[in-house]
């Protein structure tokens, strides 16, 4: 992944297939985006779903044997936080993949704690 320390927001792959991927991430106390309380603020949400576009971006180079692209976050749409997670959470992230024009990629990124509906967005990548 060509995510880098300090700010890695995906640490795990469980599948990608057809234009669905998931993705998950620990959360720990030397999170970049932890705030205070002990719990992630906002703006990572947001991070760890484009980094969890960007993991199944480069996943599918990987297998078409192309070289790994580099994204960007061209637009976040309807984003809601229903509930900011805490350290040691586990989050499971489902990224789908739709329309792509130009290198504009439209996703929908969805992600949990367990049953628990964390936050939810659309947003549009540019992958180049």
């Amino acid at each position: 992944m060509p995510q880098r320390d300090p700010i890695v927001m995906v640490d795990k792959i469980y599948d990608a297939e057809g234009d669905t991927a998931h993705t998950g991430l620990t959360v720990k106390a030397q999170n970049y985006f932890i705030e205070e309380d002990g719990r992630m603020a906002e703006p990572g949400l947001i991070e760890h779903i484009a980094q969890s576009a960007s993991a199944f971006k480069g996943h599918q180079a990987l297998v078409a044997g192309e070289p790994l692209p580099i994204g960007y976050i061209g637009e976040v749409k309807k984003f809601h936080c229903y509930v900011r997670p805490a350290v040691g959470d586990e989050l499971t992230t489902t990224i789908v993949l739709g329309a792509e024009v130009n290198g504009v990629t439209l996703m929908t990124g969805e992600v949990h704690c367990g049953e628990t509906l964390v936050a939810d967005t659309q947003m549009k990548i540019f992958v180049e």
